[in-house]
């Protein structure tokens, strides 16, 4: 197993889990209780990754990070490169990727809160920001940790979006995902099933956890 890529792929996750709980936080907050009616129209675009083919994904990533790209031109003029096949591409095109894993847990959470407890706050002459971090976000916490939780998991297994826009750059962009790949291409058997059961692993124990904390937590299935 290859250290270099396991550490530079906890970094890509523990990065994007965190930027995306930034992220993730106003945008659930604003779905679970806005009124507009086009509000669809944005959870499409939100649940988007969960259909799209990697790959699919990956390549319009690239497009926009690179040099002729609108992102990757605003990029090289402020730092001199693109942001293809750079470990802050990387991060960019893993937040697109996993932002329905942030986002779905945090909206489930606050949709299942009781309004009561907002309106009486509202009442006490309680600001929004003050109700959200005093009631809302203390009551949400299990969504929160979903949210960080599974999308760590899902950055930690990307494989498509990774290699369409970072390559395959030895301790720049090859993830552990990738060295799995290069290792079966390589016909190195031995050496492939020992990361792929070490993320088995991983997977396994952050399942369990989410699955601990929350018995309500948002999958792919639904409610049963």
């Amino acid at each position: 197993m290859s250290g270099e890529a396991l550490l530079l792929s906890l970094r890509l996750a523990c990065m994007v889990s965190l930027l995306l709980l930034v992220i993730a936080l106003p945008l659930a907050y604003w779905l679970a209780f806005t009124t507009w009616r086009g509000k669809f129209l944005l959870e499409s675009v939100v649940a988007l990754p969960l259909v799209l083919p990697p790959t699919v994904l990956g390549f319009y990533a690239l497009i926009a990070l690179g040099p002729r790209g609108a992102i990757g031109r605003l990029w090289q003029i402020m730092f001199g490169h693109s942001l293809a096949f750079t470990f802050t591409g990387l991060v960019v095109a893993s937040i697109l990727y996993s932002l329905p894993f942030a986002v779905q847990p945090l909206v489930t959470s606050f949709e299942s809160l009781d309004r009561r407890l907002l309106d009486a706050s509202a009442v006490l002459g309680a600001s929004r920001a003050r109700s959200f971090l005093r009631i809302i976000l203390p009551l949400a916490w299990p969504g929160v940790i979903t949210a960080v939780v599974l999308s760590f998991a899902h950055t930690l297994g990307e494989f498509g979006v990774v290699l369409m826009v970072g390559g395959n750059l030895a301790g720049i962009t090859r993830t552990v995902s990738i060295d799995i790949y290069d290792r079966v291409q390589a016909l190195d058997y031995a050496g492939a099933q020992q990361t792929a059961l070490f993320l088995l692993v991983i997977s396994f124990v952050v399942l369990s956890v989410v699955y601990g904390i929350n018995r309500r937590v948002w999958s792919p299935w639904g409610s049963r």
